[in-house]
């Protein structure tokens, strides 16, 4: 695709005018610039990652971004439906999936929308915009061992498992001599044997000479709560909710580093 434009840059601001469709888009720098009037819709960036689209900009909503985009398109588009594409286009939809679905509604205007919504996307690729919003992850749970952990012991009795564990080190989890171990694993849907089950069996293999008829015989030392259940369990689930002290309160509550 070859897009032809008439540029107008400044430090302020961008002009840039797609003389294919006879439309423009505006990229804003700062707030102090912009234009608030009517024409058209913005999509609102900050640090080139797009937050949120607008039909009508104002200054509040102006406050969640860095880089403001105009988009101006032809008089014979409907700049409704092209809002939509564009949220549809954040969401991860592709471009051809979105026509299809445009087709149905609007059919007169399909090809030249089409268009006109892969000229601009290549435009702002091109300039470094994404147009697709990044999910927010949850930040990942933290546990730190403390000292009083040491004094605590901890029991498991479930998924055809029993064993008492003290979190004695930092990185030293001690199963007490006599844990039962569970004596089978679920495979996976096509029939092969998962990640969990692999990694119990090689952890089973190194304490083999404490293991008689699934029952250790002597302690046993594991360098982690998820060690722990790979060991006793084959793991396939949080470990850290399934190790519980004599009052059913779980390991986790234990050793959870809450958020500032």
């Amino acid at each position: 695709m070859t897009i032809n434009a008439k540029l107008a840059l400044s430090n302020e601001k961008d002009e840039i005018i797609l003389t294919n469709t006879d439309s423009k888009i505006i990229i804003f720098y700062s707030r102090e610039g912009l234009n608030y009037d009517k024409n058209g819709f913005y999509l609102l960036f900050k640090e080139k990652q797009l937050q949120s689209i607008h039909s009508i900009l104002n200054e509040k909503s102006a406050t969640q971004a860095d880089t403001f985009v105009q988009i101006i398109p032809p008089e014979s588009l409907d700049n409704v439906q092209l809002i939509q594409r564009f949220t549809e286009i954040t969401q991860g939809n592709n471009l051809q999936n979105i026509t299809e679905k445009t087709l149905e509604t609007s059919k007169n205007h399909r090809p030249a929308s089409k268009d006109y919504l892969a000229e601009v996307i290549l435009l702002l690729e091109k300039l470094g915009f994404s147009l697709v919003q990044k999910k927010k992850t949850p930040a990942k749970v933290q546990h730190r061992w403390k000292k009083a952990l040491s004094e605590i012991e901890f029991f498991v009795d479930d998924f055809g498992s029993q064993a008492t564990v003290i979190w004695q080190k930092h990185n030293e989890m001690l199963i007490k001599k006599g844990a039962q171990l569970r004596k089978e694993y679920n495979l996976n849907k096509d029939g092969s044997v998962g990640l969990d089950a692999r990694m119990g069996t090689q952890l089973r293999e190194e304490q083999k000479d404490k293991i008689q008829n699934f029952i250790t015989t002597e302690d046993i030392i594991l360098k982690s709560v998820n060690e722990v259940g790979l060991f006793l369990y084959y793991g396939g689930t949080n470990s850290w909710l399934v190790l519980k002290d004599q009052n059913n309160k779980a390991i986790d509550e234990w050793a959870v580093v809450k958020a500032q």
